[in-house]
């Protein structure tokens, strides 16, 4: 499936004008969506140990050396100091945690040889240092130091791998088998959901587990993935979760299939909304006729949300023609509409910003209205321009859909000013020449402050000439304080 860098995203959705609250929810959405999921197979080890906390305990010059080591990345001599503080030091406090450095140093190393006594160490700590601090981050690394040895032809980690995985497509382990809950890391938030809260740790070592058989045989992977995704008990709720993206990374109609699966019939809403989000970054037909269909069928606003969102990403013209269908359905609700006009205005071209034109005197909702002139700037073009113009001079439209057609009309651009000047004499009401002295202040051409000096000097009306001024007085155009003096110095 593809798979958008985070750096494309921000590109593409600070493309143009910013458009307030909605361009920021989307924009926030994609980052969590993209680095929070990325982070699913993730290395989460700590890149380095924390500094020493004992300096009174009598390994805590080897354990600083030690830690210095790594951090240099001499990884033999790291391994070979960590070792010998359990060896000579076997009641200090930095025991414990030494198994999981040195087990960490050797995986770097990354020799057959290291990974194997790196294993046997992680192994050692769990059954002699079940409180270690670093027990959490062992079971993580151990399921990577397996992955590299099956890589390698190893027929027990290979063993252990496959074995991970099923267990993580079972029901959910018994209470002894996990940590209690007072041992565990609080979970943070999930983005944008204040329920279920998920930690970045949950069942990472399944995780590894699950996608290192994904790397290793997709065909043996997908059915234990399916199997977790059927899962319906609580404890199942953050793996579900992650396994979506799992899911997402593996091309094919049967990753659609179990995309498709979870939006339809997973009882979490977060999971069925990341699958629309993976959903629509496989760019297939058969992924358009999913979305489209989600958007016609679901009832769950967010999740239409997000299917409005993931159609917007295919860029082919069946995903468009659905945008568009939907934006004209009266009985569904104003603000996904509002939504699906505003992603079409995001797709640039003429015949987006045709459609939009043609659709505006079908509408009646002023919110839908707006929408459509913030779409059609978006467009941009000599077409788009004089629309602008033509809906701020038609004094049959509402006073704030004429004025917004005129803010708009002054964030396109520099070929816009000829226009934006002839407007001011066009128009004889106060409101509307008001907001044409706020658009011209916005601009940061020579030939905008010349025109508010123009209306400050010549304008009858004494309001609007003291708004002109209030505006030159904030420009950092230098000529603006001999202007200012000569208007002054006037009797």
């Amino acid at each position: 499936m593809r798979f958008q860098s985070v750096t494309t995203v921000l590109m593409a959705a600070l493309a143009g004008p910013v458009s307030g609250q909605q361009r920021s929810r989307e924009l926030q959405y994609r980052v969590d969506a993209l680095t929070d999921r990325s982070q699913v197979i993730a290395h989460r080890a700590t890149a380095a140990p924390p500094q020493g906390w004992n300096a009174d305990d009598p390994a805590d010059s080897l354990y600083r050396a030690a830690r210095s080591a790594l951090n240099r990345r001499s990884y033999t001599q790291a391994a070979y100091l960590f070792s010998q503080i359990y060896s000579r030091h076997p009641k200090s406090a930095y025991t414990g945690d030494a198994y999981y450095w040195e087990a960490y140093a050797r995986y770097l190393n990354g020799s057959a040889d290291n990974l194997d006594r790196a294993r046997e160490l992680l192994t050692k700590q769990r059954q002699s240092f079940p409180d270690a601090k670093t027990q959490d981050d062992a079971q993580d690394l151990i399921a990577r130091i397996n992955t590299r040895l099956a890589r390698g032809g190893d027929a027990r980690a290979t063993a252990e791998v496959v074995a991970m995985a099923e267990a993580a497509a079972d029901a959910a382990a018994p209470e002894h088998a996990r940590a209690p809950r007072a041992a565990r890391p609080p979970r943070r938030a999930s983005a944008g959901h204040g329920r279920n809260e998920c930690s970045d740790d949950d069942d990472d070592d399944k995780m590894a587990a699950l996608n290192a058989l994904l790397q290793m045989d997709e065909d043996r992977a997908l059915p234990i993935l399916k199997k977790v995704m059927a899962r319906r008990d609580e404890a199942s709720i953050c793996l579900r979760r992650k396994a979506v993206f799992l899911i997402s990374q593996h091309s094919g109609a049967d990753a659609e299939s179990m995309l498709l699966s979870a939006v339809r019939q997973d009882p979490d809403g977060e999971v069925r909304q990341q699958a629309v989000f993976w959903l629509g970054q496989s760019g297939g037909e058969h992924a358009t006729a999913a979305l489209d269909s989600i958007l016609r069928s679901s009832t769950d606003p967010e999740v239409q949300e997000k299917a409005i969102f993931a159609l917007s990403q295919q860029g082919s013209t069946k995903a468009m023609q659905s945008l568009r269908d939907f934006a004209m359905k009266k009985s569904a609700p104003s603000e996904l509409r509002q939504n699906a006009i505003f992603w079409i205005g995001q797709s640039k071209g003429s015949e987006n910003v045709g459609w939009l034109k043609s659709i505006y005197q079908t509408v009646d909702d002023e919110e839908l209205k707006d929408k459509i002139i913030f779409s059609v700037s978006q467009g941009g073009g000599r077409e788009a321009k004089q629309w602008l113009v033509d809906v701020a001079g038609n004094q049959g439209e509402e006073i704030e859909i004429r004025k917004k057609a005129l803010f708009w009309l002054g964030q396109s651009g520099g070929s816009s000013l000829p226009e934006l000047f002839g407007l001011y004499d066009r128009f004889t009401d106060r409101e509307m020449r008001d907001q044409l002295i706020f658009v011209y202040s916005q601009r940061h051409e020579k030939a905008a402050v010349d025109k508010l000096v123009s209306i400050a000097k010549t304008e009858k009306d004494r309001e609007l000439r003291k708004k002109a001024l209030f505006w030159l007085s904030q420009s950092k155009d230098p000529r603006i304080v001999e202007v200012l003096e000569e208007i002054l110095s006037k009797p």
